[in-house]
């Protein structure tokens, strides 16, 4: 990692908010019903543990990844905890039609005050049958993301009732708080919450390359709004921690395999962990995972403090999103108490 920016404030662990984002994933001999009640257990755990909200992303077609009806299980997570704020990370904006969005998410702020987030990407989070399949009638490539946002937050906006198509309603969600955050792994969104003064989330914990040339457009484009007197940005990281280090890396490899099958064009359900990754990959295999996984950290606490601080020096992320891709479900809790109590030194409520 790199030194932290020139001239930037010091940050510490202690300093910031750490969060969840939880891809429900489906392992090898489980099923989505499975998935969903650990996700629903983990998020009880964290909401004792003191972390600041839980996300969950929408993806498709995806046998490894329960999370496609997000709002749907948004509403399950929010229901099954007391405080912890639930939301999306993210919503695929092009995929859906922008006044559906804003209904759901005013249903849940409706049921769960004050604690629903509405994470937006502009990704299809599938791949391409998928998209096509969801996309039919829609017509949307994503390019016409800034109007589709336009169109959202206009029905949430009380006073922009001329600027939505015939004068429509999202009821329930006009006038209601419902703060929306843009996500991405390139400049285009970082940009553009820049420009209205959005908060923004971008995706290191898959796409690491652009992140530090993305939060430099974010913030130096920045311009403060109603929602945001300065930018505020959080960075994604892949977190396995355990008792020792060895045992962290085994974890971790069944994230690696999960993204190994990626590259190769396969899609799967989420492996136990292996001895040996070196016998499922090739050299080259091994490099890219290596690099797009290179926002990663495993080990014990001492060696995930060590890692989190570098990144935080490195980004001045305002808030930390830890995802852990983790085979056994007590070894997944294990990971994010760890991270909790013994690397960022919050206690158990």
């Amino acid at each position: 990692m790199n030194e932290a920016t020139a001239g930037a404030a010091a940050k510490r662990l202690q300093d910031i908010p750490f969060s969840i984002l939880d891809l429900a994933p489906v392992r090898e001999g489980g099923t989505p019903a499975d998935s969903f009640r650990n996700s629903l257990d983990l998020a009880r755990h964290a909401e004792a543990w003191g972390y600041h909200r839980y996300w969950l992303a929408e993806h498709h077609n995806m046998p490894g990844v329960a999370s496609s009806a997000t709002s749907v299980v948004i509403g399950y997570i929010a229901a099954g905890t007391t405080k912890i704020r639930v939301g999306s990370g993210g919503i695929m904006l092009p995929n859906h039609a922008p006044l559906m969005i804003a209904e759901q998410f005013g249903t849940l702020e409706s049921m769960y005050p004050g604690r629903i987030d509405l994470g937006l990407g502009r990704a299809p989070g599938s791949d391409q049958p998928a998209m096509r399949a969801l996309r039919r009638g829609l017509g949307s490539d994503g390019s016409d993301f800034p109007e589709q946002l336009a169109e959202l937050r206009a029905y949430l906006n009380p006073s922009a009732i001329d600027s939505r198509p015939m004068g429509v309603r999202a009821v329930p969600g006009e006038g209601l708080d419902i703060p929306i955050w843009l996500l991405g792994s390139s400049g285009f969104s970082a940009q553009l919450a820049g420009q209205l003064g959005l908060p923004f989330a971008f995706a290191s914990h898959f796409a690491p390359d652009y992140l530090m040339a993305a939060l430099q457009l974010y913030r130096s484009s920045f311009r403060p709004s109603e929602v945001l007197d300065e930018p505020y940005a959080m960075v994604g990281v892949n977190v396995v921690a355990a008792e020792t280090d060895e045992e962290a890396r085994r974890l971790a490899t069944s994230h690696e395999q999960q993204f190994l099958n990626i590259i190769r064009g396969r899609t799967g359900q989420l492996k136990p962990p292996v001895e040996d990754m070196d016998a499922l990959w090739t050299e080259q295999e091994k490099a890219v995972v290596r690099r797009q996984l290179s926002y990663s950290v495993a080990g014990n606490k001492d060696t995930v403090r060590d890692k989190l601080q570098q990144i935080l020096n490195q980004t001045q992320a305002d808030e930390l999103i830890i995802t852990g891709q983790i085979y056994d479900h007590q070894a997944r809790l294990r990971s994010y108490q760890i991270i909790a109590e013994d690397v960022k030194g919050n206690t158990k409520a």
